[in-house]
C-alpha cells in the first residue's frame, strides 16, 4: 500500500505562487507515476499533471501548462507542483495520486491523498 499526503496549500494572490508538496510512506514510491489532480466547488475532479517513474516524462493540463511543472525526488519520497502565474480559476483542492503509468483520468490512479486547499483571489 502507498499512502499520500499532500502539503502546500494556502491563500495567494493571482499572479502568485505555491509550491504543493506530496510525501508518500513507504518503500515502493519510486515504482509509481505520480500525478496531480485538483477539484473546485461544485466541478468535478481534474487532471492537472503527471510525472513518470523516472521523472523523465510528464504530461500536463492544456490549462496550466506552462505555468505548472511537477518534479519528483524518489530519494525523499515526494513528489511537487510549482505552480507561477495563478489565476483565480486554478482554486480547488489539490490531489496527488499513484498509477502504474501515465494517465490523466481519476480511474486509472490506484492511490490518492487527502487533498491541499489552494486559494487564489484577485
Amino acid at each position: 500500500q502507498v499512502q499520500l499526503v499532500e502539503s502546500g496549500g494556502g491563500l495567494v494572490q493571482a499572479g502568485g505562487s505555491l509550491r504543493l508538496s506530496c510525501a508518500a510512506s513507504g518503500r515502493t514510491f519510486s515504482t509509481y507515476v505520480m500525478g496531480w489532480f485538483r477539484q473546485a466547488p461544485g466541478k468535478n475532479r481534474e487532471f492537472v499533471a503527471a510525472i513518470s517513474w523516472s521523472g523523465g516524462s510528464t504530461t500536463y493540463a492544456g490549462s496550466v501548462k506552462g505555468r505548472f511543472t511537477i518534479s519528483r525526488d524518489n530519494a525523499k519520497n515526494t513528489v511537487y507542483l510549482q505552480m507561477n502565474s495563478l489565476k483565480p480559476e486554478d482554486t480547488a483542492v489539490y490531489y496527488c495520486a499513484a498509477s502504474g503509468s501515465i494517465a490523466t483520468m481519476p480511474y486509472e490512479y490506484d492511490y490518492w491523498g487527502q487533498g491541499t486547499q489552494v486559494t487564489v483571489f484577485s
